[in-house]
């Protein structure tokens, strides 16, 4: 992509409404614009980062066997009432009536939904265990919407649900979204530390956040300093494997971690004091196990091997998609600006040309384009009529993992340098060896 031809609407100032840094940086990098309070346009760069977030996300359960549907936006207050929570979810639920006075909602979750499809189509313990996900935009009319899409009414979540005939195969499902979930943050390039969450009524061990660590983040973190070492991919556990997830899980589960909201002094005074380690940290995904509580209550139920009937234990497993775009942002910039994970990065490598009024500097850059398009490396080339300083300025605000300056004197002596965004690495090489390192 050339710049002169991207809409990619950078700002040199920060927005004042803007109060976190990640909120500021979208904004002044061209992620999103603001539409309205807590609902934003996800501009060309934003998109981008937002659908190879999808894709890792999409991957990941693919692996773990998940099957994906698309369920609607909007819901008939029906299902809810068939589950008792229409009118217990209260005022963060967008109301609707349509032309014929039905009453209709946003939905800002889908277990409702995905009960009465599963319900309705399947009759037999042959059909289980099944895990369905979707990828779909969300609203929650949040009254005090803050902090750009970390907090907004509208965002896309992945949400998977899980089928069982008990709770021994109900936990094997959730050992499987665990180990999906460490791999999709592995790939995704940061580190989200699984958490003891709150089970609510149903009780019990399986309800675990994954929480990014990030100075501004939301919440008090505690965890012991042994999850530094954790192979965070697993590779070598393999889905099916009931022995090596249960051991997986057990590792998790014996090693602290948690919130504020379910610190236990009693837990945390057993971890030795130099593995304590404190912070902030953003929810970016959240796996539960629910049970019985919607496929009783909307009446599922399949033949079991007796032939009696059965109700199906149910769990949930959510990723904030849009959301992961402003923790990750959050857990990883400098004072110039994002210096994005190159798994999601929205391109590779950025071309600057420092004088685009020299025709050496410009023919140079204009084949270095051709080259690494050619050899599928996803490039930005900032062929802007501006100050060279400009020009490297907006590549360190949006963050590319990798720049490649290209400037008359460097022509001249057949080399170009290559940056490394994270490290501030520079190094000055042929066009043919900045190629070759950015092809590996």
């Amino acid at each position: 992509m050339r710049w002169s031809r991207a809409f990619l609407p950078v700002l040199k100032e920060t927005p004042t409404d803007a109060q976190i840094v990640s909120h500021q940086l979208m904004l002044r990098a061209g992620l999103i614009r603001q539409t309205a309070a807590g609902i934003y346009a996800w501009l060309p760069l934003g998109f981008r980062v937002l659908k190879k977030i999808e894709q890792v996300v999409r991957e990941e359960q693919d692996r773990a066997g998940a099957q994906e549907l698309l369920m609607p936006t909007l819901q008939s207050a029906d299902l809810w009432r068939e589950s008792g929570r229409y009118d217990a979810y209260g005022p963060e639920m967008l109301r609707i009536r349509d032309r014929h006075e039905r009453e209709m909602l946003y939905g800002p979750t889908n277990e409702e939904m995905i009960t009465t499809l599963f319900r309705d189509e399947v009759k037999s313990y042959r059909d289980l265990p099944r895990t369905l996900y979707h990828i779909q935009w969300k609203f929650r009319d949040e009254v005090r919407p803050r902090f750009g899409v970390m907090r907004g009414r509208e965002f896309l979540m992945k949400d998977a649900y899980t089928f069982d005939l008990d709770e021994a195969g109900a936990r094997q499902s959730y050992y499987t979204q665990m180990l999906a979930y460490l791999r999709t943050f592995q790939r995704l390039g940061i580190r989200a530390v699984p958490m003891k969450a709150a089970s609510g009524p149903i009780g019990g061990d399986l309800s675990h956040e994954f929480i990014v660590l990030a100075p501004t983040g939301e919440s008090e973190v505690f965890y012991d300093g042994a999850y530094e070492e954790f192979d965070w991919n697993q590779s070598e556990l393999r889905y099916g494997d009931e022995a090596g997830l249960q051991g997986l899980f057990d590792r998790v589960n014996a090693t602290y971690a948690a919130t504020d909201e379910t610190h236990d002094l009693g837990r945390w005074a057993e971890v030795p004091e130099a593995s304590r380690r404190t912070g902030r940290g953003i929810e970016v995904g959240h796996i539960f196990y629910f049970g019985d509580k919607y496929s009783a209550a909307m009446n599922l139920k399949v033949s079991g091997r007796d032939g009696s009937q059965v109700t199906p234990m149910m769990g949930s497993y959510g990723i904030g998609v849009s959301r992961l775009v402003g923790a990750m942002i959050e857990a990883s910039h400098d004072e110039a600006g994002i210096v994005w994970p190159e798994a999601i990065a929205p391109w590779k490598v950025g071309i600057v040309t420092m004088r685009a009024d020299d025709d050496s500097t410009v023919a140079a850059a204009e084949g270095l384009y051709d080259r690494l398009r050619a050899a599928g490396i996803e490039t930005l080339y900032d062929d802007r009529d501006e100050r060279g300083g400009v020009k490297l300025g907006s590549m360190d605000l949006i963050g590319l993992p990798w720049q490649i300056v290209v400037g008359p004197r460097g022509v001249a002596s057949g080399v170009v340098e290559l940056k490394n965004r994270r490290t501030g690495e520079r190094e000055e090489l042929s066009a043919e060896s900045a190629l070759a390192r950015l092809a590996e």
